[in-house]
Order: structure tokens, then C-alpha cells, then sequence
């Protein structure tokens, strides 16, 4: 019984050091898909559960919603008011959210069809470290832009070129807040729009991946096995989520990108050297 309290009590702390590691990562532009497969290589860490990354990812979604919620109640709100009324105040938020919906288009086709090819071709450490390596170098090329671009001003190329942007963001070690600010700031946008672009994005991407994955959590054989391990990761991922964003966005505000392009420069090659 003690041996058995032991490695219950060990299966909690790993539990939580991925939820705390999975959140802390979600926000900020070092990629956190990258991220938990260095943890898992480098720490001896194995994931049990196929629908973990579902979990953890959902709670850092709850969080992105807490943060952002007055620009999406304003959203839905002029959305809607420019739909019904044709308020003409209301139409640069309406356009808006018709730049969220074509931006999360490319990411959901290339999931649909690429999915199996990256998890079985790609998914692995060693194209983590490359790819750590390819967003330190984005990021260091955008380290100093400071963008004009409101968001009245945005066009469908820009949303266009950032859902691009976001779906390469689907290969291991390519961040996806990264990959899309990157993105945006390129574009000439302003870091607070690129920012709030960016993460507005990822709510419809990931709801939708919650959505076709909750089958998954369901019918998880771990399910009653993990049901306390995936508590306490989902809600270790929620608030590392919520103050890793706030942190970012203080990050953003003062330009300082180029120190997670240093950490991706020393990082990806002592991953793929190493591993």
C-alpha cells in the first residue's frame, strides 16, 4: 500500500509540473506542443491518455477567454448590432470577426488533412530543435517593427497571411502565438493588434479542436485511472495559461521579443544536438 501511495502521489506531481509546463508555454512564442516533447524526451516523462493535450489546451483556451472577454462581449455585441441595424460604428468590429473566421480556415483544412502526417513524420525531437531554431529567427526579424495597422485598418490579406502563418504553427517546435505575431507585425500592425489578433484566432481553432476531440476524453480507457492527474493538470494549465498571457502581453507592450528568439537560439540546437 505505501509503494502504491508513493507512485499515486509521483503521477500527481508529474501531472502538474505538465500542466504548469503546458501553460507557461501556451502563451508566450517558444511553442508549447515543442515544449512537451522536449519534456517528455529529456525528462522521461510519459504521457498516459491519448486526450492530455486536449485537456490542458482547453483550460488554456478558458483562460485566453477570461482575458479577452471584454473585446469579445464588444465583438458579439457590434456583430451583431451591425447585422441587424447596420450601424456603421459597429462595422469595423463586424469586419473583425469576418477576419477571425477566414483566419481560422487554413489551420482547420491543413489539420483535417495534414494531422496524421505531422503526428506520425514530425512530431518528434529532433524537428523540434530545428524548428525552435526557425521561430528564434522570425522572431529576431521582427524584434524591432513597430506597426502602424489598427483594428479598422486590417484587410482579408492580412487575415489571410496570419491564418497561413497559424497553420504552419501545426508542426512541433513552430509557435503558434509566434508564428502569428510574426505574422501580424510583418503586416505593419500595432503589437497590441497583433497581439489580440492572435489570440482571438486561437479561440475559434481551438474550440473547434476541443469540439471534435471530446470524443477522445470520453473514451479515454485511462479515464477513471487519470480523472484526478487530469484535474489537477487542467487547472495547473489554467492559471500558468492566464498569468503567462498577462506576462506576455507586458513583454509585447515594452518590445522585447528578442529575448524568446535568444531562448529559441540556445535552446533548439542543444535539443537537436542532444537528443
Amino acid at each position: 500500500m505505501e509503494d502504491f501511495n508513493v507512485t499515486d502521489f509521483l503521477t500527481l506531481l508529474k501531472y502538474l509540473f505538465l500542466g504548469l509546463f503546458q501553460g507557461f508555454t501556451e502563451p508566450i512564442p517558444i511553442s508549447s506542443s515543442g515544449h512537451l516533447e522536449i519534456a517528455q524526451h529529456f525528462f522521461d516523462l510519459d504521457i498516459k491518455g491519448l486526450s492530455f493535450a486536449l485537456l490542458v489546451n482547453t483550460a488554456s483556451l478558458i483562460a485566453v477567454l477570461l482575458i479577452y472577454r471584454e473585446d469579445i462581449i464588444r465583438l458579439i455585441r457590434n456583430g451583431l448590432a451591425y447585422v441587424t441595424t447596420k450601424d456603421k460604428q459597429a462595422e469595423s468590429d463586424f469586419r473583425f470577426i469576418i477576419y477571425l473566421i477566414i483566419g481560422t480556415i487554413p489551420a482547420g483544412v491543413i489539420g483535417i488533412l495534414f494531422e496524421d502526417f505531422i503526428d506520425v513524420h514530425l512530431a518528434n525531437i529532433k524537428t523540434v530543435g530545428i524548428t525552435l531554431i526557425v521561430t528564434g529567427l522570425a522572431l529576431w526579424l521582427i524584434r524591432n517593427l513597430r506597426g502602424r495597422k489598427n483594428d479598422a485598418e486590417l484587410s482579408y490579406k492580412d487575415a489571410i497571411i496570419v491564418g497561413l502563418a497559424q497553420a504552419v504553427a501545426l508542426i512541433p517546435g513552430i509557435s503558434r502565438s509566434g508564428a502569428t505575431i510574426v505574422a501580424a507585425m510583418g503586416l505593419g500592425m500595432k503589437q497590441e493588434t497583433a497581439l489580440r489578433f492572435s489570440f482571438l484566432l486561437y479561440i475559434p481553432v481551438s474550440a473547434g479542436g476541443m469540439i471534435l476531440g471530446f470524443n477522445d476524453i470520453l473514451t479515454d480507457p485511462n479515464l477513471s485511472e487519470l480523472a484526478l492527474p487530469y484535474t489537477i493538470a487542467f487547472f495547473a494549465s489554467l492559471i500558468a495559461s492566464y498569468f503567462s498571457l498577462k506576462w506576455f502581453m507586458n513583454i509585447m507592450a515594452k518590445g522585447n521579443l528578442k529575448y524568446f528568439a535568444i531562448y529559441c537560439f540556445i535552446v533548439g540546437p542543444l535539443v537537436y544536438f542532444l537528443s
